[in-house]
């Protein structure tokens, strides 16, 4: 069955056969998807009001459902995939949204799972059914194309058209204009500490339907599922969801509005926030009083041991750093570098069972999907580096491969090596790492040899 044909069973009745002012209704949904292509910016822009219907909408819905697909994900607690999804919709649909219509439907509670975080330790989630996921995701669609515009143009996460490297961007524009201290904010388990009463209130100053409204509040108190029990979600909002970004974004605008409001230079993606002053004594002051408007106003507490104001040089932001002097370079942080190093090791353990070829090609992927990220530092003698690094590792896999003497010997033969540096090689008794950086394995394999078996190089675009 075609695409086309299978979202109209999926989604049920059309808008033709609805009440008439459903037409205005699906107008003021395009028009709302429409603006997500507009620039944020910085003042209030009066919104769409949005309500039920907006959500309902038939192209919406279909946007929404192609997107949950789309993203894949792991099942909730009903089991459910996400190609089981559209089957579901077909059969029970009329049923869902009577119930979206007349404000009885209730979210199911979120599987919780664990993920390890970049910087140790775990990250929990709470995975939604995906049935939860297709309708949050809907919500998600109309509420960010009405806010978004509203949001603070220093404000850079989870919003369309913006990015990380942006927000490096324009954090290194503040520091080249002379604002030398960095206040790092971080806060205490932000996305489980949200107040929920302060969050529905700021939802309510922008949406009226009060379906709506319930419907978004039993998103996050629909519960979490944990150990084979069922607890309470009394406040948070819960990671895993398509629309807790958009809330988190909703709730920490106000801390935008009220930095922008005593005049500083900030930068923010989700809940980091660097705020960029002139001196230390500044930025202590700084730390203090926005340490204090948190607590008092949206009831976030800011981790002290995690929080700094210092030179930009001795602290990350999105896994870049900054050299000093007064034209500060983007460079990779070190903890970045760190999980670079600890990654490509993983990939290209010595005692894995897999062909060189193999591993190559594995490790590919993650050095594209690094490189498409940390390219944008400035720094090119640190990525040359490590693709050394790398390519050193490879060498020491296929010298433990080789084994035996004779073994080796033969294969430095074959892959150019004289006989003499060949005899003195495979007879050596260091051990595979320091011979990695020999002239023999250098012979052996040349970058062209590597690059042959598909090894990407980050510190260059690479070739087709």
């Amino acid at each position: 069955m075609r695409q086309k044909d299978q979202s109209k069973l999926t989604l049920g009745p059309s808008a033709e056969g609805e009440a008439p002012s459903l037409a205005a209704q699906a107008t003021e949904a395009r028009a709302a998807r429409a603006s997500l292509e507009r620039p944020a910016v910085a003042g209030p822009v009066l919104g769409l009001d949005p309500g039920m219907e907006t959500i309902l909408d038939r192209e919406n819905l279909k946007t929404a459902l192609t997107r949950v697909r789309r993203n894949k994900g792991a099942a909730g607690i009903d089991g459910m995939g996400v190609d089981d999804l559209p089957a579901h919709l077909k059969r029970h649909w009329p049923t869902i949204r009577a119930q979206l219509i007349d404000g009885t439907y209730k979210p199911q509670p979120v599987r919780r799972v664990e993920i390890p975080k970049a910087s140790g330790g775990v990250r929990p989630l709470g995975i939604p059914t995906v049935l939860d996921r297709f309708i949050q995701q809907a919500v998600m669609q109309v509420l960010q194309a009405d806010w978004d515009p509203t949001f603070s143009e220093t404000s850079f996460g989870f919003r369309p058209g913006r990015s990380a490297h942006q927000a490096v961007a324009r954090a290194q524009t503040y520091i080249a204009s002379g604002y030398g201290v960095v206040v790092d904010l971080d806060l205490e388990k932000f996305f489980d500490r949200v107040n929920h009463d302060i969050l529905m209130g700021l939802v309510a100053k922008r949406v009226a339907d009060k379906r709506l409204l319930k419907l978004i509040r039993g998103f996050l108190t629909a519960g979490v599922l944990e150990g084979g029990l069922v607890g309470p979600t009394e406040e948070g909002t819960p990671q895993g969801g398509p629309l807790s970004p958009l809330l988190s974004n909703l709730m920490l605008d106000v801390l935008d509005r009220e930095l922008e409001k005593r005049g500083h230079r900030f930068v923010r993606y989700a809940d980091d926030c660097n705020i960029y002053v002139r001196s230390q004594q500044a930025g202590e002051r700084v730390m203090t009083g926005i340490e204090r408007f948190l607590a008092k106003r949206l009831k976030l507490k800011v981790n002290r041991a995690k929080s700094a104001v210092a030179k930009p040089s001795a602290r990350k932001f999105l896994g870049f750093s900054f050299t000093g002097g007064r034209e500060p370079r983007r460079r990779i942080a070190p903890q970045a570098i760190d999980r670079f190093k600890a990654k490509v090791r993983a990939l290209t353990r010595r005692t894995r069972g897999d062909s060189l070829g193999q591993i190559v090609k594995q490790l590919s992927v993650y050095l594209t999907g690094w490189r498409g990220y940390f390219g944008f530092c400035q720094t090119p003698s640190v990525l040359h580096a490590l693709d050394q690094w790398t390519r050193r590792r490879l060498r020491a896999v296929a010298w433990t491969q080789w084994k035996r003497g004779t073994t080796r010997f033969a294969e430095l033969r074959r892959r150019g090596v004289g006989r003499d540096l060949a005899a003195q090689t495979a007879g050596s008794p260091h051990g595979p790492w320091r011979l990695s950086n020999s002239p023999a394995l250098a012979i052996a394999f040349p970058i062209a040899a590597l690059q042959a078996l598909g090894l990407v190089s980050i510190a260059k675009p690479h070739s087709a």
